[in-house]
C-alpha cells in the first residue's frame, strides 16, 4: 500500500453569497499560505483599468474562449451579462502537479460544474482525491442585509437582488464538505485556515 507523503497539495474551492466576506477571507489565506496558488479565471470581457492579464484574469477573445470550451479545456464556465468566465483545467493541473495547493473562488453554479467535471473518468483521480469545498454563510439574511447597506456600494434594488440570490445560494450549502458561518472575520479565517492545513496533512492511501 502506498501512502502519499505529507504535506501534500489540495484543491480548495470556496463559495459564498455576495457580501459574506469571501474575497477578504481568500485574500488573507493567500497571504498566510505562500504555497497556495489562486485559480485565475479566464474571461471574454475587456480588462478594466489596473487589471493585469494572467494575474486578475486571463483575457481571451470570444472565439478563443469558445474554442477552448469546445475542446473540453474548462472545469466550469458560464456566460454572465454577455461575457464568458471559466476555470481552465490546464492552469489548475499545472499548479497542482507542481506541488502547489490551488484556491478556487467560484459561485455555487461553478462549484456544481467542477464537482461534475472531477467525477469524469477522463480526469486525473488525484484531483478528485484532493478536492475539498467550503461554503461561507452569513449569520442570517438580516445580518447580510445590514452588511450590504452599511458598505453603501449598492442601490436598494441591487441589495434586494443580492439577498434573493443569497437565499437561493444558501440552499446549496448542504452539498459542501465544510460550512463556515462568518459571524466574526477572525474566527472565520481561523476555521478556513484550519480546513486548509488539516487537509494538506491528511494521510491519503493510494
Amino acid at each position: 500500500m502506498n501512502i502519499e507523503p505529507i504535506p501534500h497539495p489540495i484543491l480548495l474551492l470556496v463559495s459564498a453569497p455576495s457580501g459574506t466576506g469571501k474575497t477578504t477571507l481568500c485574500h488573507r489565506l493567500m497571504q498566510a499560505e505562500p504555497g497556495l496558488r489562486y485559480s485565475v479565471s479566464s474571461t471574454t470581457r475587456a480588462p478594466r483599468e489596473g487589471e493585469t492579464d494572467g494575474v486578475d484574469y486571463t483575457f481571451l477573445s470570444r472565439e478563443e474562449f469558445l474554442r477552448r470550451a469546445g475542446e473540453g479545456k474548462f472545469l466550469e464556465y458560464a456566460e454572465v451579462h454577455g461575457n464568458f468566465y471559466g476555470t481552465e483545467i490546464g492552469m489548475v493541473e499545472r499548479n497542482f502537479f507542481a506541488g502547489h495547493s490551488v484556491l478556487l473562488d467560484v459561485d455555487v453554479q461553478g462549484a456544481r460544474l467542477i464537482r461534475e467535471a472531477l467525477s469524469r473518468e477522463s480526469m486525473n483521480p488525484k484531483l478528485r482525491t484532493y478536492f475539498h469545498d467550503v461554503f461561507i454563510s452569513p449569520p442570517s439574511l438580516n445580518a447580510l442585509r445590514d452588511r450590504l447597506e452599511k458598505r453603501g456600494k449598492d442601490s436598494q434594488a441591487v441589495i434586494e437582488k443580492r439577498l434573493r440570490n443569497a437565499e437561493a445560494e444558501m440552499l446549496d450549502a448542504a452539498h459542501y464538505e465544510y460550512q463556515i458561518i462568518n459571524d466574526d472575520l477572525d474566527s472565520a479565517f481561523a476555521q478556513l485556515t484550519a480546513i486548509h492545513t488539516a487537509n494538506t496533512l491528511r494521510t491519503v492511501r493510494l
